[in-house]
């Protein structure tokens, strides 16, 4: 059962702020970059990071000047697919982060609470949210919300290392042995599903999520309109639509906000189709 509440699952802010100093966070996005910028404010309101980094070609301090000044944008070129998002995140990561750990995060997830960080996360070189689709040990994971090892970014360089897209599965499923072989080591379920949830694990426990479907949950419905609004990308939402639009109708104004969902969903597909036919 879903528990739908005014605030969701966010503590309030932490007397003490927890200090990661060995710890970069960053997001990489074209798109949807006003909640990026959100979700990465949100996991900085209650931990201190070694540092903060947002790739973007969006123009950040034009566009969104409320921001929080302690991330630095680093612009690059625009991706235009989550297949560039992927080589990026193989390729090129590696480059800009200098602590012996980074947090990956998209706009769909973040920390939850600081205060089930376990240390033990820094022992291993990749900790996402278990995948519960497979059942061969090979099930960490998820990337949306990852801890990542500088030594597994630069392993995901080497020429032995087979990239592709999904750039989590190439890391957790395709080269995990090679990874093995070379000492890397990856975070078993149970510490996984500590660390993160997303398909598998309970938010109410973990410390941090990924997942468009469960930030009604995590953020309170309120919270999670305001998100779904300033989206400029929804190509994510269709799987988990009806969820959403089931959430949505536990809230307020819940008719209003249900058409808006349904309308704003086919005015997407007939720009799809349109960009398409143009093509």
């Amino acid at each position: 059962m879903k528990r739908f509440c005014a605030n969701g699952l966010m503590p309030p802010a932490p007397a003490t702020m927890l200090a990661l100093p060995q710890v970069t966070l960053c997001a990489v996005s074209s798109v949807n970059v006003a909640a990026t910028i959100r979700a990465l404010e949100l996991s900085m309101a209650q931990i201190t990071f070694g540092e903060v980094l947002l790739f973007t070609d969006v123009d950040v301090p034009v566009l969104f000047p409320e921001a929080d000044p302690a991330i630095r944008v680093v612009p690059i070129a625009r991706l235009t697919s989550s297949a560039a998002y992927s080589a990026f995140l193989l390729e090129r990561l590696a480059e800009y982060v200098t602590t012996s750990h980074c947090l990956v995060t998209q706009w769909d997830g973040h920390v939850i609470d600081a205060r089930r960080w376990r240390p033990e996360f820094l022992k291993y070189d990749y900790v996402g949210a278990s995948w519960p689709q497979f059942g061969d040990g090979h099930d960490v994971g998820n990337g949306g919300f990852s801890l990542r090892s500088r030594a597994l970014l630069e392993a995901c360089r080497s020429p032995d290392f087979n990239a592709h897209h999904p750039e989590d599965v190439a890391i957790g499923r395709t080269n995990r042995a090679r990874l093995e072989e070379r000492g890397l080591r990856f975070a078993p379920r149970g510490q996984a599903d500590a660390f993160a949830a997303e398909r598998a694990g309970d938010p109410a426990d973990s410390f941090g999520y990924h997942g468009v479907f469960l930030m009604p949950e995590v953020l309170g419905l309120e919270d999670f309109w305001q998100v779904y609004r300033s989206l400029d990308e929804r190509s994510s939402l269709r799987p988990d639509f009806r969820d959403l639009l089931y959430a949505t109708s536990r809230g307020h104004r819940p008719l209003l906000r249900a058409l808006h969902m349904i309308w704003m969903r086919g005015r997407d597909a007939v720009a799809k189709r349109t960009l398409r036919k143009s093509g």
